[in-house]
């Protein structure tokens, strides 16, 4: 039940605050949110032993992204999935605790965020440069922190859960 809370609710939340946060520097914006990909990495482990239905929701979940909010479709949806590949190699190869959680979210907001300005960048959909995206990364980190610390202590709460370390 906390899974598709949690997928539900990140991705409503990213609608809210893409919508309703104005835009303060150059449009960019410190509330910037990654909710959705986060509660992705988050219930990554209740899935550990059924890793295809995993990449099944994460695809789905990039692509529901695309269709509600970016119009670019399949876009997120390959970068979810892709994403998703080395999170499950991460966890496998890495113990986790909450120190190793947040260099994980660091990494796969930065290679999201990297990607993307890529992706953007290489179609000319929207001129984009390198301090654009280490200023969105750097200024909505601590936003996506907490609401990444947030997500794993609920988890480590809920109780149809696989152990998250």
């Amino acid at each position: 039940m906390f899974v598709w809370i949690s997928l539900i609710a990140s991705f409503w939340l990213d609608g809210v605050l893409s919508n309703f946060f104005p835009y303060m520097v150059g449009n960019l914006s410190p509330f910037t949110s990654f909710f959705t990909l986060i509660s992705l990495i988050v219930i990554y482990p209740f899935f550990q032993k059924r890793e295809k239905k995993y990449y099944l929701i994460v695809f789905f979940t990039g692509y529901l992204y695309d269709l509600f909010y970016t119009n670019l479709f399949f876009t997120h949806a390959i970068i979810f999935t892709f994403l998703a590949f080395i999170l499950s190699w991460y966890y496998k190869k890495i113990e986790i605790n909450m120190g190793t959680f947040f260099l994980l979210l660091i990494l796969l907001l930065f290679l999201y965020q990297s990607f993307y300005a890529f992706l953007l960048f290489l179609f000319n959909i929207v001129p984009i440069t390198i301090s654009s995206v280490l200023y969105l990364f750097s200024s909505s980190l601590i936003l996506n922190l907490f609401y990444g610390e947030a997500l794993y202590l609920l988890a480590n709460l809920s109780k149809r859960k696989r152990h998250v370390n």
